[in-house]
């Protein structure tokens, strides 16, 4: 396979669609709703309408799990449907939760609440004080977004009385980071005004805010310098345990871990790419490169422990739980009672260890994962007396619907374990009695074996033919991995057309592992940074060029999607690879990668792309910046690019930009949408989730089909 991002870029032309980046400009925004017009007049002529109705009925659907986190005696959960399309906020006891009608006490309504106040407030999520006896959880402070973007409102709230706090804490809207310090002060890392935040636009600063106190008036307590990302400073409540740490978050990467003594932070002494975690007596540590300690190497991606009173004492002596080897990787770790959960990925299959520290650390394998399905375990409540050794277990599949377990390991002692037992199971939304699942491996251009998951019909005609639709994302150590979902099901897998010769064929989807992602570790991601960021590129173009060889598809049936990171992606298919698709759908992107840190969050992630403005890294940066490798005379795939005014992650402006220059230069099938709410998800609420996944789908098969003409 050739290797086009060799040849160097040429020079960025003028930024003749600079105006664009007023993001809520009148004239800007009568730019987007001329856009939006000609894309939904476009859709108008398709399935769109009904596609979205058979999406939202997934979305909505009230069999679907609702998953819930335990706080002392109450199991709590999030909950949209189509009576309720903000959300609730509600909680339920075990045994409630576990009968075949759950009875929720409702906490908050936030389609009553935004009602009531005038803001169309999005629900962000939740985070309870830690009362002294640990059972009766009543104060937490609720996260509020007036728009669906990242900035949110943190308002106290009462679960017993269910209402806000008068008087309470209230901090106002912005990418805040807060924790309860105590049941009268918190640690609030917020907008203190100029200079308070870093160039990634989040908090510099963490300070103590006293209950009565004004935000301005918080005392400070931890700082860092502007060009780092951000600030976090955190209590550990563990009874027995409590202490302050404070994160100084250098970029995605690298961070600086401290613990407060006496009147001082101490910083750990660790590499500063080594992750860290704190739990009661023991320090977790897993290093992003080969890391010598004591004279002893270890790999990148493996997992250390010691004792945290000897390493900070001084004291290197660390035993090593997991070691990755080629075709396996850490994905995460939770910690019950008397034992540490580790879920693994093994060729993107997951596998579950459970270590016990009384015993050396032994590994045992727990029995729960099929071939090419995920599934993770973590604890339900460690600090739980009766229940603190219980684990939940989440395993789904494409073809399986998702199932939630809950079961026990041995603890301590005399307690006696048992296997987990099913709680709750989501119906099956699509139907998959003809399908199959496979797993296949690309080669790229450099010899590197890159995994993809096929999910088609069983009987799939290799003539190249078939509908396939390629996703992937490769950035930030992400994985992705198996997952059930009806609206991939009923959105691609479920659609049908017959060729001119009579010939029925079946939606194909297909997930690429590409590197920049986590699926082998810590290396698979370095192995795509900054200047190396084409290695994905050539990993996703080598998966659509497989596809093609076995006969799976051909260009003119093979479209591609993505979103964020993966709108990069794709962005870079089009503009470097247009050879091999025949559709592209490209979301909440970044394309501009001259201009990215100074859009949104854009500064934190130089980590991972490269500095734009230093002269020797911008010669690598142009080479895979789709705003800057349009050019005239090339026969572009129909192309559509969509995202959302209130995404203050990413940024709509990138989308617009792009658009707008394809367009001028001559583009022929490019459309462009933005919806006016929704944050970097792209979508506020079920009802427009539904129709964003429709307007993508749709858009994808009438093009790969031949209905756009």
């Amino acid at each position: 396979m050739t290797s086009p991002h060799l040849a160097s870029a040429t020079s960025a032309p003028e930024d003749e669609f600079l105006w664009l980046e007023d993001i809520y400009g009148d004239k800007q925004l009568d730019w987007v709703r001329s856009e939006n017009a000609v894309t939904e007049n476009l859709l108008s002529r398709t399935g769109f309408e009904r596609t979205g109705e058979r999406l939202l009925e997934v979305l909505d659907s009230t069999d679907r799990i609702p998953m819930v986190a335990k706080r002392g005696e109450h199991y709590y959960n999030f909950w949209r449907d189509a009576e309720h399309p903000k959300g609730l906020w509600r909680r339920t006891t075990w045994q409630s939760y576990t009968a075949a009608d759950t009875e929720w006490e409702v906490l908050l309504d936030l389609d009553e609440l935004s009602a009531a106040e005038g803001t169309e407030w999005v629900w962000g999520g939740s985070l309870f004080l830690r009362p002294a006896d640990g059972v009766s959880y009543r104060r937490a402070l609720v996260a509020l977004s007036p728009d669906g973007g990242d900035a949110a409102r943190y308002r106290e709230f009462d679960v017993v009385d269910r209402i806000f706090v008068p008087g309470g804490f209230d901090i106002p809207a912005a990418k805040s980071r807060i924790s309860w310090a105590a049941e009268d002060s918190l640690y609030v890392g917020t907008d203190f005004g100029p200079g308070s935040m870093t160039t990634s636009s989040y908090p510099r600063s963490s300070r103590i805010l006293r209950r009565g106190q004004e935000v301005k008036d918080a005392e400070p307590f931890f700082e860092v310098p502007e060009d780092h990302m951000m600030a976090v400073v955190q209590r550990d409540h563990t009874p027995g345990f409590e202490r302050d740490l404070a994160v100084d978050i250098i970029d995605f990467y690298n961070t600086r871990t401290f613990l407060r003594e006496g009147s001082e932070w101490v910083q750990l002494d660790v590499p500063l790419d080594v992750n860290v975690d704190v739990h009661r007596q023991w320090l977790l540590l897993r290093p992003r490169t080969d890391w010598e300690v004591d004279g002893v190497t270890h790999p990148a991606g493996s997992l250390l422990a010691a004792s945290l009173a000897d390493f900070t004492a001084g004291n290197r002596s660390v035993h090593r739980l997991f070691t990755p080897d080629a075709s396996t990787s850490l994905q995460s770790w939770s910690w019950t009672r008397d034992r540490l959960l580790l879920n693994l990925l093994r060729d993107v299959s997951s596998e579950i260890l459970v270590l016990t520290p009384e015993d050396g650390w032994r590994a045992d394998i727990l029995d729960a994962c099929p071939p090419l399905h995920t599934v993770d375990a973590y604890a339900v409540d460690d600090e739980d007396e009766d229940a603190g050794n219980d684990y939940w277990l989440i395993s789904t599949g494409f073809l399986t619907p998702s199932t939630l377990s809950r079961g026990t390991l041995a603890g301590t002692g005399s307690r006696d374990g048992s296997p987990a037992e099913t709680v709750k199971t989501t119906p099956a939304l699509f139907n998959t009695d003809e399908l199959t699942v496979e797993q296949h491996f690309a080669v790229s251009a450099d010899g590197t074996k890159v995994p993809y998951f096929q999910v088609g019909p069983q009987d799939l005609v290799l003539d190249g033919g078939n509908p396939t639709l390629l996703n992937g994302y490769g950035g930030f150590e992400a994985s992705l991995t198996p997952a059930y979902s009806g609206v991939v099901g009923r959105g691609w897998l479920e659609r049908r057309t017959t060729d001119a010769d009579g010939t029925e064929r079946h939606g194909v989807y297909v997930l690429a592992n590409i590197r920049g992602g986590g699926e082998y570790g810590p290396e698979w991601h370095r192995a795509a940074l900054q200047e190396n960021r084409h290695r994905a590129y050539e990993d996703f173009a080598a998966v659509a060029e497989d596809l093609v060889a076995r006969g799976v598809t051909s260009r003119e049936h093979l479209g591609c999607t993505g979103r964020s990171n993966g709108g990069l992606l794709v962005g870079n298919m089009l503009t470097t690879y247009p050879h091999l698709f025949g559709a592209i759908s490209c979301g909440v992107p970044l394309l501009d990668m001259r201009r990215y840190t100074k859009l949104s969050a854009g500064y934190s992630w130089i980590a991972e792309y490269g500095d734009p403005d230093d002269p020797q890294q911008w010669e690598f940066v142009q080479t895979f910046s789709p705003y800057h490798l349009i050019k005239e005379d090339v026969s572009y795939p129909p192309t559509l690019i969509w995202t959302a005014t209130s995404d203050d992650r990413v940024g709509p402006v990138q989308a617009r930009k792009m658009a707008a220059r394809m367009k001028a230069m001559g583009a022929e099938k490019v459309w462009f949408h933005e919806a006016l709410e929704g944050g970097h998800a792209g979508a506020a609420d079920n009802r427009q989730s539904a129709r964003m996944h429709a307007m993508s789908y749709e858009f994808l098969w009438e093009a790969l089909t031949g209905g756009l003409g």
